[in-house]
């Protein structure tokens, strides 16, 4: 199968035709693949009936898969969790974030995959950290190359939605216990493109490090609300069976809470990466 790209905004996004993700890839596939996530970012997939074993496999081509520590998964695949909203209160998800960025080396990228879909509504957004980055003017690039920040698995898992039974109260405190706050640099650097990116977000980072209380509150929130400007965006609609790929190092994304009382159902494997620099 000869794949077909097709760029979908300016800032990061593209989607891909003339490959069945069901299938093995063979090594032109896979690395066409990685060269277009370095590329765009976040690629998007149309018409890919995955089970979690095949969407397992297919995340596997591009490194060790994460199990999480707090989600339910699929019992027979533990590496795809499940996002539902008729189990679990994935309100932390709608919010701008980047994955698992409490662990010392943050996820690579993340294949999500829908399996129920509300009638309308649960759009997910994608920011490019990149993009952002370098639309800040040289002093303030100069400013924050160099600092680092908090970031805290509490800030998007507050005991009080993810502690609520006795199982799930133990779970949350092994959760916290394996994962203190940890600190990685504002300014990323891509470990293959050589790129530098934005990397606070307001789903787990907590403060800069090295910057007054107040200094930190102001300057984050000047990084949180410059990241996510429309134009540093792309906004997907999702089809049933529609499959993303993201590269996780940079970028955020937001899943849109717009369609309750209905039901959404989604699969993500998590492929687990490098520690920052």
């Amino acid at each position: 199968m000869s794949l077909t790209i097709t760029p979908l905004s300016a800032a990061l996004g593209a989607q891909i035709d003339g490959i069945a993700l069901g299938e093995p890839l063979n090594i032109e596939q896979r690395d066409a693949i990685e060269q277009a996530l370095l590329k765009h970012q976040v690629l998007f997939f149309r018409n890919q009936p995955l089970n979690p074993q095949q969407q397992a496999a297919f995340a596997a081509n591009f490194g060790d898969l994460h199990i999480h520590p707090i989600y339910p998964n699929v019992p027979e695949q533990p590496q795809v969790l499940v996002l539902d909203t008729a189990v679990t209160d994935v309100r932390d998800n709608a919010i701008w974030h980047t994955d698992v960025t409490f662990l010392p080396t943050p996820a690579l990228g993340a294949v999500l995959a829908a399996k129920q879909l509300p009638a309308f509504g649960g759009d997910t957004l994608w920011a490019s950290g990149i993009a952002a980055f370098e639309a800040l003017s040289a002093p303030l690039q100069q400013l924050l190359d160099g600092l680092t920040a908090t970031h805290n698995f509490i800030k998007s898992f507050p005991v009080e939605r993810f502690g609520s039974t006795p199982e799930d109260l133990a779970r949350w405190e092994e959760t916290r216990r394996s994962n203190p706050p940890l600190s990685h640099p504002v300014i990323r650097t891509h470990p293959v493109s050589g790129r530098k990116a934005l990397f606070v977000n307001e789903g787990f980072t907590t403060r800069i490090n090295e910057l007054e209380e107040a200094e930190s509150e102001a300057i984050l929130k000047l990084l949180f609300a410059h990241a996510t400007r429309p134009e540093f965006t792309i906004r997907w609609r999702w089809q049933e069976n529609d499959v993303a790929f993201w590269d996780n190092r940079v970028t955020q994304h937001y899943a849109v809470d717009d369609y309750r009382p209905n039901r959404r159902v989604m699969h993500r494997a998590t492929i687990l990466g490098d520690a920052p620099f």
